[in-house]
């Protein structure tokens, strides 16, 4: 239905965490949109509205979708002033609106970001109240528009800020006072590891439960963008088309499997932590397809039934200081658990603790660069061969 509808493409850029921006960039690519770059921690893409709809409704490693209108060289205050006041901003804001303006300033002769974002605040208001007597307001916490600008060598690009709320922010956690991995972070891991949405998936210390919550999302073909809490900032654009986006949402809802496709399980062995998981995973309406229990990880084993497939843990870093010796025991009581309970299994370990992690003792297959905030982490592949590796091994010729 929705595919009647075509406008014109347009260039767009799309927003991810360092490590996943290939990730993202195939997310668009199966959306269909056309990938012109693949930058640090951005995508640039082309695509028609359709596309930009989608993009904010599906891609799960997305913080935010951008959408460049403007661009021009500002070599001072002045210059950045005048350009800004070129711009016919009726186009882009009504005055009954409010809107914000983040700016992100690199290698350029203005030092800091938030007096680019007052100076171009001041040229677009200047605009308004010279033209009408009146002017939009402020808005820093939620306004309708929301504009982005990127200063790099003096070179000003100025796009408008698609997604509203960050992306991650998917709306089905009950507490934020834990602070686990974001969701596009979560679900960025189980697109690094390849996982199908198929086979299953064990994750020994689950914490709040945001992984698996990603995973069963994934699995059942589930649009992380309908848990999304408020409008998208599109929805508040001038050209918004209301039944173009219905049809997109309507689209996205009937893609969703019923059928619970692949077996998830997760422990923790805080009761706190799995109780909160149950909250999170009924808030996300998943409670069919994930199972939680109370366990300590050295007690975690393969599902006997099932088929092997990955297990997947975030465990803690020890960021405290004194708490190496208890992170050491930690590691490799992980690495134990890993070699005795889940042979035949891919398992995968995110942590920002690599010193810890070699007490695992087992060899890594990959090593993949991420990060979790501020902390510089890894995605540590381990593969657990039933028997030894040898004996998988043809006979030579």
């Amino acid at each position: 239905m929705a595919a009647t509808r075509r406008s014109a493409p347009f260039y767009m850029t799309a927003t991810t965490q360092f490590g996943l921006e290939e990730v993202l960039a195939e997310e668009l690519h199966q959306l269909g949109a056309t990938i012109e770059r693949v930058g640090q921690r951005a995508i640039e893409f082309s695509g028609d509205t359709q596309l930009l709809y989608e993009a904010c409704l599906w891609c799960r490693t997305a913080m935010r979708i951008l959408k460049p209108f403007a661009g021009f060289y500002a070599r001072d205050e002045k210059a950045l002033y005048r350009e800004v006041g070129r711009i016919d901003w009726a186009k882009y804001i009504r005055q009954d609106q409010t809107f914000a303006i983040t700016a992100v300033v690199n290698k350029s002769s203005f030092e800091h970001s938030l007096f680019v974002a007052q100076l171009t605040k001041d040229a677009i208001v200047d605009q308004f109240r010279n033209r009408t007597g009146q002017r939009p307001s402020v808005d820093v916490k939620s306004p309708d528009i929301r504009l982005h600008l990127h200063m790099i060598e003096n070179e000003v690009i100025l796009s408008l800020d698609a997604s509203g709320e960050s992306l991650h922010k998917r709306g089905y956690r009950q507490q934020t006072n834990v602070a686990p991995l974001n969701e596009a972070l979560a679900a960025g891991l189980l697109l690094l590891t390849g996982w199908d949405g198929k086979k299953t998936l064990i994750d020994p210390m689950c914490g709040s439960g945001t992984i698996l919550t990603e995973a069963a999302m994934i699995a059942q073909r589930i649009a992380p963008g309908l848990y999304h809490q408020g409008k998208f900032g599109f929805e508040n654009w001038p050209d918004f088309d209301a039944a173009l986006w219905e049809s997109v949402q309507l689209d996205a809802r009937q893609m969703r499997i019923e059928e619970p496709q692949a077996y998830l399980a997760g422990s923790d062995l805080s009761r706190e932590y799995i109780e909160l998981a149950r909250q999170n995973v009924a808030a996300a309406d998943l409670e069919d397809f994930i199972r939680l229990g109370v366990r300590d990880v050295r007690e975690a084993k393969a599902p006997a039934k099932e088929e092997p497939g990955i297990v997947i843990m975030n465990p803690p870093y020890g960021e405290r200081i004194g708490e190496e010796a208890q992170m050491d025991a930690l590691y490799k009581m992980i690495g134990d658990t890993l070699k005795t309970g889940f042979q035949g299994y891919d398992a995968y370990v995110f942590t920002g603790n690599l010193e810890a992690a070699k007490r695992i003792g087992l060899k890594t297959s990959r090593r993949i660069p991420l990060y979790n905030g501020p902390i510089d982490c890894r995605l540590l592949k381990y593969e657990l061969y039933q028997g030894t590796r040898k004996a998988t091994r043809p006979e030579q010729g």
